[in-house]
């Protein structure tokens, strides 16, 4: 039988766009569905219960669209969310598909990375307090010293097209952040000010963006797992959705993706409780 199931892919907002971009990059054969909730950007600051609820909803809805292999984008959805999608609601509901996030790899790309053992993590305030970061790293390196800082305001300037006055905003969230030797990018929106990050940081320090990884992450994944690769399908479309479309998303799309794109405007129906 012909392979039907996509590639989900889902986001708060439109940041997983950069994310998107590299995966059909690296991996053009395959289907793609791209979901941002931007009606609801940013979840950084809601409840962990709300954030559960959003992810769920989106998630259920990628499911009906055919998708067999969700990336979670979002930062926050993963440190929140992911855990309890993944053991309470997939095995009831989707026991064959398969919801991965972008926290761990980016924690294992950092623990790779660090020679000093002194890392940083920049995140909404959601991810930063949920301490999912630190879990994951200690269990990579146990004495790692680990520095977080939450900035609330980058992804609504990301997203309301206010990038250009970011330089500032982000020296005073970096100023706590000195004397790390790794610097974890912890939200998707945030590749999108890479080039600003390591210039305020400078070269003495990595900078872990989730765009420049994922890919070969992805790679493995499939590779480990040819039963779900196999009922992928690889027609090379790209599909992108949105719950909100501003008059400005499309070129935000535009300069998110690195090129033109068609946002759709979608309405996502309440998922049944588990």
């Amino acid at each position: 039988m012909k392979p039907v199931m996509k590639i989900g892919i889902f986001d708060s907002g439109l940041g997983g766009l950069i994310i998107t971009h590299s995966l059909t990059q690296a991996l053009p054969e395959y289907d793609y569905l791209y979901l941002g909730d931007t009606a609801r950007v940013p979840y950084g600051n809601r409840s962990a219960q709300t954030i559960y609820e959003f992810t769920r909803q989106s998630v259920e809805y990628l499911f009906a669209q055919d998708c067999g292999l969700i990336i979670i984008a979002c930062n926050t959805a993963s440190a929140e969310a992911l855990r309890r999608i993944q053991r309470d609601y997939l095995p009831t509901h989707y026991p064959q598909r398969r919801v991965l996030g972008v926290l761990i790899p980016a924690a294992e790309a950092a623990v790779a990375a660090s020679a000093g053992g002194h890392i940083g993590v920049i995140a909404t305030t959601g991810t930063i307090t949920s301490r999912a970061f630190d879990r994951e790293l200690r269990k990579l390196r146990p004495t790692l010293k680990i520095t977080r800082q939450a900035a609330p305001l980058l992804v609504p300037l990301i997203e309301d097209g206010g990038a250009q006055w970011a330089e500032q905003v982000l020296a005073q969230y970096l100023e706590p952040l000195r004397g790390v030797d790794t610097l974890i990018l912890g939200c998707t929106h945030y590749p999108y000010l890479k080039t600003q990050f390591r210039e305020q940081m400078g070269e003495h320090v990595t900078v872990i963006s989730q765009d420049e990884f994922i890919p070969q992450k992805l790679t493995e994944y499939l590779g480990r797992h040819r039963e779900l690769a196999h009922q992928l399908s690889r027609g090379g479309t790209h599909t992108f959705q949105v719950t909100d479309l501003t008059p400005q998303a499309h070129q935000l799309g535009k300069e998110l993706y690195g090129e033109a794109i068609y946002l759709d405007l979608v309405t996502l129906p309440a998922a049944d409780k588990p």
